[in-house]
């Protein structure tokens, strides 16, 4: 595993912040297909509502679709050396030392730069300002 310094994890950022964004929209654009596929999957339940057999399967391939695209971004993330935390916030991590320790450096889609750290345990909620110190 790869450790940053918060100077390295905001220079890596630069490349991360734009997956970051196409993860989110990714993660609202497969909510809503859950939603479709799941209406019809209802109706079909009913009486079958009319609806045409392709019209389920391709509602189904789209959610397949926009879940594959998802899972290649968190891949790509990944190969920067950021960990995912939330895909509906964009919630990332990048690993860090301080004092020998292993902790999180935090940093979640909107925020201008890396500000915050947290130990491994403690998540989102132990957010503390940086300096590591």
């Amino acid at each position: 595993m790869r450790h940053f310094t918060p100077e390295e994890a905001n220079a890596e950022l630069e490349a991360v912040r734009p997956l970051v964004e196409q993860l989110v929209a990714g993660r609202q654009e497969h909510a809503a297909a859950l939603e479709r596929q799941e209406e019809l999957e209802q109706k079909i339940r009913g009486n079958g509502g009319g609806i045409p057999p392709a019209e389920l399967a391709a509602a189904t391939a789209e959610v397949d679709a926009v879940a594959r695209r998802i899972a290649r971004l968190v891949d790509e993330i990944n190969e920067h050396g950021a960990q995912v935390k939330d895909l509906d916030s964009g919630l990332i991590d990048f690993p860090a030392l301080r004092q020998g320790e292993t902790v999180l450096l935090c940093w979640q889609l909107g925020e201008e730069e890396i500000g915050w750290w947290h130990r491994v345990d403690d998540g989102f909620a132990g957010r503390r300002p940086l300096p590591l110190d």
